[in-house]
């Protein structure tokens, strides 16, 4: 048994595979890809225009979470935000809600990254794209409205898919000038590739997968429709160099690699046999299934809202860690390695150990009459370790309806 190799049961996941005729994340990456959802509903509910720059104006955002564009050129941030003065604290930059209206009203691009951070329903969908790909996902949003274009022509350092939620986008998209770029390259990748590979309007319920190193740019022209809203998934995928970094790491443990190396000429050569056949030996015994399995297992869950003190204990728990956890089986015992802890239960606790690191919500008290005992103490640990957490009425909002799984749950 190893919940590593299984998804989050997500309906942005199902539409997505359905939509690219993907039968899971294996062709993420590999090459250019388009289709559309069978419904309309989800693009409807993932998140909305207006919920975005209820986001912005709400809180203390500014950049490089929160930019501006306009004609392809990024807005100087004293365009669209304010100084908030505070007599009891230093002042901070708030969004400036007349000159964002304006600036709408024009035609202007607003990216905010991270969108994760700040709604529940985007939050559980990002998780979900984790679990399924297997790889960090950081979910960014893209506002704009009138004809205003965004970035230039550019390429990424990552895939990405791309889902419009509202109105329409004009895509040119090309194909790549370097092999498998990098953000920190031993050669620059300034050239854009001549070669189309699509060219398209993007509509409401569609999908992009736009791979590392593909030459793109969304533009608008004159649509009926005078906003835009499209999300991108970013997924940093792990490289030779990741592994090689990690093994490096690894090199630590070691005090041959820790001593310092020689100056003298007469120690140069039998220091070099020493280094050179212990690091052969780490890259033997240190495989890079191995660093991505140590990765997965001890990567830290993402920030999550703290419970408030209460007499009872959470009725209702979900597992919220940032890859699906691994456990594996040892002479009687299950081995659970999620959230950079390692916990080990009784397999006699199998079944109750599926629900709770589902990902789904899960109700203890229905979880118990499913399984045939009492899953609180079980639950208890995984909540004080971090890997699950009491589900509020704030993020059950990134449940209901788009998940499936679990146990039948309600908040009281």
């Amino acid at each position: 048994m190893n919940h590593g190799s299984h998804a989050l049961d997500h309906l942005l996941v199902r539409e997505i595979e359905g939509a690219l005729g993907w039968p899971d994340a294996a062709p993420l990456g590999r090459e250019f890809s388009t289709g559309r959802f069978a419904g309309q509903s989800l693009a409807e509910r993932i998140v909305t225009p207006s919920r975005i720059l209820d986001i912005v104006t709400r809180r203390f955002v500014e950049p490089p979470r929160l930019r501006l564009f306009q004609d392809s050129r990024e807005l100087h941030p004293a365009e669209y935000l304010r100084v908030q003065e505070n007599r009891r604290r230093p002042s901070a930059r708030a969004l400036d809600p007349t000159a964002v209206t304006a600036l709408l009203d024009t035609g202007v691009t607003l990216v905010l990254d991270g969108l994760e951070m700040f709604d529940p329903i985007v939050e559980v969908a990002t998780r979900a794209l984790r679990w399924w790909s297997g790889e960090l996902v950081q979910t960014n949003a893209y506002l704009t409205t009138r004809s205003a274009d965004g970035f230039p022509l550019h390429w990424d350092d990552h895939d990405v898919l791309i889902v419009q939620l509202a109105g329409e986008k004009n895509w040119d998209v090309r194909g790549s000038t370097r092999p498998a770029p990098m953000y920190r390259d031993a050669v620059p990748n300034e050239e854009a590739s001549s070669q189309s590979v699509w060219q398209g309007v993007l509509r409401a319920g569609e999908v992009l997968h736009i791979p590392r190193g593909y030459w793109h740019q969304a533009t608008r022209a004159e649509h009926e429709d005078p906003v835009s809203l499209h999300l991108t998934f970013g997924f940093t995928r792990r490289t030779g160099v990741d592994w090689l970094t990690w093994i490096a790491d690894q090199a630590r443990e070691q005090e041959l690699f820790r001593t310092d190396l020689t100056r003298s000429p007469s120690e140069r050569e039998a220091e070099r046999a020493r280094l050179q056949e212990a690091a052969i030996e780490l890259v033997r015994s240190l495989p890079p299934a191995a660093f991505l399995t140590a990765r997965e297992r001890t990567r830290p869950p993402a920030r999550h809202a703290p419970l408030l003190p209460s007499a009872h204990e959470p009725e209702v728990v979900v597992c919220v860690t940032e890859f699906a956890p691994h456990v594996e089986r040892s002479t009687g015992q299950l081995v659970v390695y999620a959230g950079g802890r390692k916990i080990t239960v009784r397999d006699r606790a199998e079944a109750a150990i599926d629900l709770l690191l589902s990902g789904c919500p899960v109700d203890l008290a229905a979880a118990e009459a499913q399984v045939g005992f009492d899953v609180r103490p079980l639950a208890r640990v995984l909540v004080r370790e971090g890997i699950c957490v009491g589900l509020t009425p704030e993020l059950a909002v990134g449940y209901a309806g788009l998940v499936t799984g679990g146990t039948p749950w309600k908040l009281g």
